[in-house]
């Protein structure tokens, strides 16, 4: 606790210092952190249609709306940008805003990008335009551009902005003074442009300002600054334009550098020794950029900040209660405020029996919230990541209460026979939301399950997961300290008390001898549900096993026809006759989050050499994972190491954080 509290103070005293350094006058800083995440994501791309999702998009602050580079040179100006404040994600335009230089042909077109900022150059034969696109808050956008003559000669221009024709749906441009004003039917967002020249054409959902000539001498520069806002009601415009009018493009990219390297610094120095190499920094840079480009500010029916899934799937356009747990244990290693505003989001959906909504939505007239079954309870794991790295007493105060509910509601609702020992369920009595509240949807466990009726809004299915339960043992040993923090002196023996006879119970139950594995087990216990699957090492992870059954469980886990695979620790067994990752989503993917239980349970029984093993060909064997350009993947194919499923996916950025940093 000393030492944490010491580390924390430290980090006072640097940023005490870097404030310092801003008064006094001093060479630009040189940011190394944010270097390793240059050209980390490719965001070379141009949309063929209002929904196309075909290339990666960058966005900062929580804004709800994103930017690429176009892929041609034939307009000048940043894609987009994506509206993610409808329609789960549709393009306003292939560029709402483009700088039109008449009698100029652009002959190259040079991009760069980091955490903080996009860049991008076209070069003619007389000319260099240079933008760059940073955001200021979760609401505006700037857009910088320089006009250089790069000639031996005077060059006389013309120049305007203009925008390409509108693509998303329901989009209606209106303008005067400086200022276009963009309203939507399919949402109560707000758009602004401000230009510092005046418009002087907005018809038919186009526009274009005062068209200005300009001379310049060799080497001569012309400087234009633009905004570009998206708001919704519950946010004050008038405030966000008086603080974005007038505003230092260069104080404003400053600080966005500063702001990424000290988060990214975080991470560098926090490797762990074995994982030095400046590959694995990339994978870093990658997982920290993924995490930001997922980020959304409060809006609608969410309170709080927090991260999608993944902006580049429609469905997932939403807050999901696992997920956030995941998330905010990532987001703790740099960005701690950032981790607590996503636990706080999933808790307002808490309701008074404990019970907490699966996944919410910012606009319920799109997808409805999900109350239908919940999530595997690893809120009170990620509570206590934060308190360990921040110590904030306040932060456990607010959640104490909330996790008591929330494991009691467990026990409650979802342990039919009352052994003590809980099932996944729903609430509506649907066995495909049972299902899904084990998060590990049609994973074979699950074939020949049935549901069972505890009350009118529980239900559970006929069988005991070992996973559920060594969750569930995991979470009182946490509740159990969080409650010393609040000197809670009895919640903390009872719960240490209760971690105890579960621990007992999960390795009678649950670890088949025969097998040397961990299997859920009929409703009785007096079966075992066989089939290898990451379930198995749930209980090291969570270190509820004997240490002899956790050699046994190593060593299926290193087996290479089992589970050390080319991206080891996947969902199933290879050798198992479901074993289908192409076709089955739980059925064989690797997902990292459970490759990160197997790798940490791996190290709390102190095989730490198989764990580093590991470690290193998940993330070497898991395609583009390490390369600059390619975008994290929701899984990956265990065999070939080809990416799968949704791109940009969150929960698995965040894992990537997690196998590489010392403290855990």
């Amino acid at each position: 606790m000393i030492k944490k509290l010491a580390g924390t103070l430290s980090i006072i005293v640097c940023l005490i210092l870097w404030g310092c350094r801003e008064q006094v006058p001093a060479e630009a800083p040189v940011f190394t952190s944010l270097s390793v995440s240059e050209n980390i994501l490719n965001y070379s791309f141009t949309p063929t249609s209002k929904f196309d999702k075909n290339g990666l998009m960058f966005s900062d602050q929580g804004a709800w709306f994103a930017y690429s580079f176009p892929d041609s040179i034939g307009i000048a100006g940043f894609t987009g940008p994506f509206l993610m404040t409808q329609q789960n994600g549709i393009w306003s335009s292939r560029c709402l805003s483009y700088l039109r230089i008449k009698n100029i042909n652009w002959k190259a077109h040079k991009t760069r990008s980091t955490s903080g900022f996009l860049e991008q150059v076209f070069i003619s034969d007389d000319l260099q335009l240079t933008q760059r696109l940073a955001f200021k808050s979760g609401h505006t956008a700037l857009i910088y551009s320089e006009i250089e003559n790069t000639s031996d000669k005077d060059v006389s221009i013309q120049y305007q902005w203009r925008n390409a024709p509108i693509l998303a749906d329901g989009l209606e441009l209106s303008g005067h003074n400086r200022q276009i004003e963009i309203a939507s039917d399919h949402t109560d967002a707000m758009g602004y442009i401000q230009f510092s020249d005046s418009i002087v054409s907005c018809e038919n959902n186009s526009y274009e300002t005062q068209l200005k000539t300009a001379s310049l001498a060799k080497g001569e520069v012309i400087k234009l600054d633009i905004s570009q806002t998206f708001i919704f009601p519950e946010y004050d415009w008038g405030k966000e334009q008086k603080e974005t009018v007038g505003i230092n493009f260069d104080s404003l990219l400053e600080r966005r550098k500063r702001e990424k390297d000290l988060q990214l610094s975080k991470l560098l120095h926090n490797r762990r020794l074995k994982f030095q190499d400046s590959f694995y920094a990339q994978a870093l840079a990658k997982a920290h950029l993924t995490l930001q480009n997922n980020w959304r500010i409060p809006a609608g029916e969410i309170k709080f900040e927090g991260l999608f899934p993944s902006y580049h799937y429609e469905w997932f356009n939403g807050f999901w209660s696992w997920d956030s747990w995941k998330h905010s244990v990532g987001l703790s290693f740099y960005d701690i405020t950032l981790a607590k505003k996503q636990i706080k989001l999933m808790f307002e959906f808490q309701d008074e029996d404990g019970f907490v909504a699966d996944c919410v939505y910012r606009d319920t007239t799109i997808e409805a919230h999900n109350y239908r079954d919940t999530k595997p309870p690893l809120s009170a794991w990620a509570v206590a990541a934060v308190f360990e790295k921040s110590l904030d007493t306040a932060f456990v105060h607010y959640m104490y209460p909330k996790l008591k509910k929330y494991h009691q509601w467990w026990y409650q609702k979802r342990d039919h026979d009352q052994d003590g020992l809980c099932e996944y369920g729903s609430t509506d009595g649907s066995l495909v939301a049972a299902k899904w509240e084990s998060g590990m949807d049609n994973a074979i466990r699950f074939d020949g399950s049935r549901i069972l009726k505890n009350s009118d809004d529980a239900y559970s299915l006929d069988q005991e997961s070992v996973d559920l339960n060594c969750y569930l043992y995991a979470e009182k040993l946490l509740l159990a300290d969080l409650a010393m923090v609040l000197a809670e002196r009895k919640d903390s023996i009872k719960y240490k008390t209760e971690a105890d006879f579960l621990k007992g119970q999960i390795q009678r139950q649950f670890y088949d001898e025969e097998k040397g594995w961990f299997y859920d087990t009929s409703l009785d216990g007096e079966h075992f549900i066989r089939g290898e699957g990451s379930e198995g090492w749930t209980a090291l992870w969570t270190m509820a096993a004997t240490q002899e059954q956790a050699e046994a469980v190593k060593e299926i886990m290193m087996d290479t026809t089992k589970f050390f695979t080319r991206v080891p620790f996947q969902t199933m067994s290879a050798d198992h006759e479901r074993f289908d990752p192409l076709k089955g989503y739980w059925r064989g993917p690797n997902w990292l989050d459970q490759a990160y239980f197997g790798v940490k349970g791996l190290r709390n029984y102190g095989y730490n050499d198989e764990a580093n093993k590991a470690t290193k060909q998940i993330l070497e064997g898991a395609n583009g994972l390490l390369e600059k350009g390619p975008a994290i993947r929701e899984n990956y194919h265990p065999l070939t190491g080809e990416g799968l499923h949704a791109y940009n996916f969150s929960w698995s950025a965040a894992h990537v954080i997690m196998l590489l940093m010392k403290e855990q």
